[in-house]
């Protein structure tokens, strides 16, 4: 049996979805089991084509960056202005909250924006740890060369997304994604995907340079996505918390009766990318959804800025008690003998900490 430390998911992550107003100021209120202060937040429009937003309370509410893009941080005050004890608040942006669009916003708790400097690695970073969750968020200033930034963590993450804020290095840059601990992407390699791209998995010695990410370090390269001089940036790390998060993979079979992906927990939230091919990242939450096998699965794609999408073909997805079960037979999440990276939060561990299974809705 599945054993967790966390016995309730909600206090670490929840998905909140509502209707937009146009009202200025606005809180929204999460309605998990726990209040959650959120310190990073995923918003996105479902009803119409309004872009993907990120904020964090590292960088500091009002300033968002666009998870579906490479453009640099907006620093105007615009959409999410305050990180509330058990939600956030919005001005009348249009893409948090215009009036009759439909919105998910993604929000996971870090520190409550409460941050220390980190010397471990050989760029020092302002950091801030949910060691509870497996999760640390922090922000540096780049200085060329193959150098390393502490995460925090105390284990080698599962996954790690660096983004660039400004122009330093002469242009945007991607959101860099890496799975040191994926065997498609190996520890000590340079492999990498793009979270603003479609592209398979791809190697640049610049990225990570061959060099093995540790208990405290991440390895940077100097490529200006994520070390240029005087550029500035921030990371996302995340490490596997048996009964709440996995980052793992898993083989496509091409068949409508899809491979099953144990996770150890009731996933609250999927994000799933073919890593052998030019394939969208396709997001899924159980908000969006009631019960398994009900095809009431909705897909947004995480390098897109396009509505929710509803057809029927992308409703394959069964959420489970332990898991999920891939139905699509799609190359974007079962193509036949293809990898697949996932990354899931959970809505319910499988098994209590007391070792009690949780009951079935």
């Amino acid at each position: 049996m599945a054993y967790t430390t966390i016995d309730d998911p909600s206090a670490h992550f929840q998905t909140l979805l509502y209707t937009g107003n146009s009202s200025s100021p606005r809180d929204l209120v999460n309605d998990g089991n726990s209040d959650l202060q959120p310190d990073l937040v995923w918003v996105k429009g479902r009803s119409h084509a309004d872009i993907h937003l990120a904020y964090d309370s590292s960088r500091g509410a009002g300033k968002f960056l666009r998870p579906a893009t490479s453009g640099i941080e907006n620093t105007g005050n615009y959409g999410i202005t305050a990180f509330n004890t058990d939600g956030f608040r919005t001005n009348a942006y249009a893409y948090t909250n215009e009036n009759t669009h439909t919105y998910a916003a993604w929000q996971w708790k870090c520190n409550g924006g409460s941050t220390s400097s980190n010397t471990d690695g050989s760029i020092t970073t302002t950091l801030q740890t949910n060691s509870t969750a497996g999760f640390s968020m922090g922000t540096y200033t780049g200085i060329n060369g193959y150098k390393t930034i502490g995460h925090g963590l105390g284990a080698i993450p599962d996954l790690v997304m660096i983004k660039g804020r400004g122009t330093n290095g002469g242009a945007a840059q991607y959101w860099v994604v890496g799975a040191p601990n994926h065997p498609n992407f190996g520890n000590t390699a340079s492999k990498h995907v793009f979270l603003d791209g479609t592209q398979p998995i791809m190697n640049n010695t610049t990225i990570w340079y061959n060099t093995a990410f540790t208990t405290t370090t991440i390895p940077i390269g100097p490529h200006a996505a994520i070390n240029t001089t005087d550029g500035t940036y921030v990371f996302y790390a995340f490490k596997n918390i048996q009964g709440y998060s996995k980052v793992g993979h898993y083989i496509g079979n091409g068949n409508s009766n899809g491979p099953f992906v144990h996770t150890g927990f009731k996933p609250a939230w999927v994000l799933i990318k073919n890593l052998d091919a030019t394939q969208v990242w396709i997001m899924y939450d159980g908000k969006r959804k009631s019960f398994n096998q009900d095809a009431a699965v909705n897909s947004l794609y995480a390098e897109q800025d396009t509505a929710e999408y509803t057809g029927a073909s992308y409703h394959n997805l069964d959420i489970l008690s332990n898991g999920f079960k891939v139905r699509l037979t799609d190359a974007s999440q079962n193509g036949s003998g293809v990898d697949y990276l996932y990354i899931a939060f959970a809505e319910n561990p499988f098994t209590t900490s007391t070792g009690v299974p949780c009951t079935a809705r």
